[in-house]
C-alpha cells in the first residue's frame, strides 16, 4: 500500500481515462494469461498421468529379475523398455527400501543408471499406493510426474515421466501471452490517447474559454466576454457542460452589462452634480467675501457668521472638486503625462504641511540625485500633499512624520510614517474608499481641529492606480507606514541624505 501511495498518479481527466483504461485492459490480459497458463499446465499434466495409467508398471515390474539392458534383449532377466518413453523412471520398492531404480535414456544411450540420494529415497517410499499421479523432485532428475502400484510380492513399483516438456511449452505459452499482449496494451495505449483525446476535445474547448474568462477584468468596467463554448451533444455529458457553461457566461453577462450601465449612471451623475455644484458654491463664497468687505459697521455676530459661511464654501467647493477628480478618474479618462520630479514636489509638499503643522516634527529621507518618474506633476503633488494632510490631521501634536523616498531601477518608492496612535483595524481593509473616517480614534482631538471628509486617501488610490502605480498602510499602535510605488522611474540614487526639521 505504501508503494502504491508513492506512485504518481495522473492528474487531468484525459490522463486518468488513458490510465484507467490500460490498467483495466492489463488486468484483462493478465487473468487471461495466467488462466490460459493454469489450463494448460493442468492439461498438460493431466495427459501425463494417463500416459502412466497405459504404460502401468511394466517397466519397473521388469527390473525385478536384473539389472537394466536395452530394449533389443527380451525376457525377465532384464528390464523391458519396450513402449517406454524416453526419460521414463521406473523404481521396486520392498519393505519401504528402493531395491532399484532406471531410467529409459534417450536415442542409443546405454547408460540407464539414476542415482537417487537419500531424500529421493524417503519421498519415493512416502509416495501414495493409489494409482494417482503425483509430483516429485529427484535430485539428480528434477521434476517427475509418479504413479505407484502395488507388486505381486509385496513390493511397490513406481513408474514416472519428467515434467520438463510440461514446463518448456507452459513457458513458451507464457513468453508468447506476454509479447502479444505488451504488443496489445501499446497498441490500445495509442489509440485509446487518441481516441480519448478526439472525444474530450468539446471538454478542453470549454475549458480554453473558462481560462480566457479567468484573464478577464471583471471589478470594473465594460466587458467584453470572450465567444461561448461550442454546442456539443446535449446527451453527453460534455454537452450538458458546455451547455451550461454557456448558459452561466450569459447570466453573468447580463450581471455585467447591469452593472456598468448602473456605475456609468452614478459616475454621471458624480460629474454632473460636482460640475453643478462649483458655480453655486463659487457664488456663495463671493457673495460671503464681499459681505465682509462691507465699509460700514457689522455687528460682530454678523460677521462670524459670514466668515462661517465663506470657510464652508471653501471645504465645500474642495470637497466638489475631489469628487469631480474621482468621477473623471473613474471615467478613464487619461491624466497628462510628463517627467516629474519627485523629490522637488516631496520637498515643496513638506514644505507646505510644516507651515500648516507647526506643531508636528517633520523629518525627510531622500536620495542624493533627483528622482523622475512620468505622471501628472499636479496630480502626484495632491497624493503626497493628501498623504502629508492625513498624518497632520489624524494624529496629535508633537508627532514625528517622516517622508522617505527611495529610487529603484524600475520604480520610486514613497513612504510616509508617523508615531501616532495608529489606525484602528477595523477600519484599515476600507481606509482607501471614499467617506471613511476614523477621526475620534486616530487623533482625539480630530473634531476641534477640523478634518475632511474622507477623500483625501481615496483620490491617493485612484491617481496612485492611473499611474499603474500601488499604495498599501501598515499600521499599529505607535506606527503607521503608507507606501505608494510609482512605476517607470527614471534616475537613481543609492545615496540619502537626512533633512530634519522642527
Amino acid at each position: 500500500m505504501t508503494f502504491l501511495r508513492r506512485l504518481p498518479r495522473p492528474r487531468t481527466l484525459r490522463a486518468r481515462l488513458i490510465a484507467g483504461l490500460v490498467v483495466l485492459l492489463a488486468i484483462s490480459c493478465a487473468a487471461v494469461g495466467a488462466a490460459a497458463v493454469v489450463e494448460l499446465n493442468g492439461s498438460l499434466v493431466r495427459r501425463l498421468d494417463q500416459q502412466l495409467q497405459q504404460a502401468g508398471p511394466a517397466f519397473p515390474q521388469s527390473l525385478e529379475h536384473g539389472t537394466y539392458k536395452p530394449s533389443d534383449h527380451d525376457g525377465d532377466e532384464h528390464g523391458d523398455t519396450r513402449r517406454q518413453a524416453a526419460g521414463t523412471f521406473g523404481a521396486r520398492l520392498l519393505n519401504g527400501r528402493v531395491t532399484s531404480a532406471a531410467v529409459v535414456p534417450a536415442g542409443n544411450g546405454r547408460d540407464p543408471g539414476v542415482s537417487l540420494t537419500a531424500a529421493d529415497r524417503r519421498a519415493l517410499a512416502g509416495l501414495a499406493v493409489d494409482g494417482a499421479g503425483h509430483t516429485v523432485c529427484l535430485s539428480h532428475l528434477h521434476d517427475y510426474r509418479l504413479m505407484a502400484w502395488p507388486g505381486r510380492d509385496g513390493d511397490v513399483l513406481v513408474t514416472g515421466l519428467p515434467t520438463e516438456p510440461v514446463r518448456a511449452v507452459v513457458k513458451r505459452l507464457g513468453l508468447v501471452a506476454v509479447t502479444v499482449f505488451g504488443l496489445a496494451l501499446t497498441v490500445v495505449g495509442v489509440a485509446g490517447a487518441l481516441w480519448v483525446r478526439w472525444s474530450l476535445r468539446p471538454l478542453s474547448r470549454v475549458a480554453a474559454t473558462a481560462t480566457r474568462v479567468s484573464e478577464l477584468p471583471l471589478a470594473s468596467g465594460e466587458v467584453a466576454l470572450p465567444s461561448r463554448a461550442p454546442d456539443s451533444d446535449p446527451r453527453s455529458e460534455v454537452g450538458q457542460v458546455a451547455a451550461a457553461f454557456n448558459r452561466m457566461l450569459r447570466h453573468v453577462e447580463n450581471a455585467l452589462t447591469k452593472r456598468h450601465a448602473v456605475e456609468e449612471r452614478l459616475r454621471r451623475f458624480a460629474a454632473d452634480a460636482s460640475h453643478e455644484l462649483r458655480t453655486p458654491v463659487a457664488s456663495v463664497r463671493g457673495h460671503a467675501e464681499l459681505a465682509l468687505l462691507h465699509p460700514g459697521p457689522v455687528p460682530a455676530e454678523v460677521t462670524r457668521a459670514l466668515e462661517r459661511i465663506k470657510a464652508e464654501s471653501v471645504r465645500m467647493g474642495e470637497m466638489v472638486d475631489d469628487l469631480l477628480l474621482l468621477a473623471r478618474l473613474d471615467a478613464g479618462r487619461p491624466l497628462e503625462s510628463g517627467p516629474v520630479d519627485l523629490t522637488r514636489l516631496v520637498l515643496d509638499a513638506v514644505t507646505d504641511a510644516r507651515a500648516a503643522g507647526p506643531g508636528h516634527r517633520w523629518s525627510l529621507d531622500l536620495p542624493e540625485d533627483p528622482v523622475t518618474v512620468p505622471g501628472d506633476a499636479h496630480r502626484l503633488h495632491q497624493v503626497v500633499a493628501n498623504l502629508l494632510a492625513n498624518a497632520r490631521l489624524h494624529t496629535p501634536v508633537g508627532t514625528t512624520v517622516t517622508v522617505t523616498l527611495v529610487a529603484a531601477p524600475d520604480a520610486a518608492e514613497l513612504s510616509v510614517h508617523d508615531d501616532g496612535p495608529g489606525v484602528p483595524e477595523d477600519v484599515q481593509p476600507d481606509v482607501f474608499e471614499r467617506f471613511t473616517r476614523a477621526d475620534h480614534r486616530r487623533r482625539p482631538d480630530a473634531h476641534a481641529a477640523g478634518t475632511g471628509a474622507g477623500l483625501g486617501l481615496a483620490i491617493v488610490a485612484a491617481v496612485t492606480e492611473a499611474h499603474e502605480g500601488t499604495v498599501g498602510l501598515e499600521s499599529g499602535p505607535g506606527s503607521t507606514t503608507f507606501r505608494v510605488r510609482l512605476p517607470g522611474q527614471r534616475g537613481a540614487g543609492n545615496r540619502a541624505r537626512n533633512i530634519s526639521t522642527g
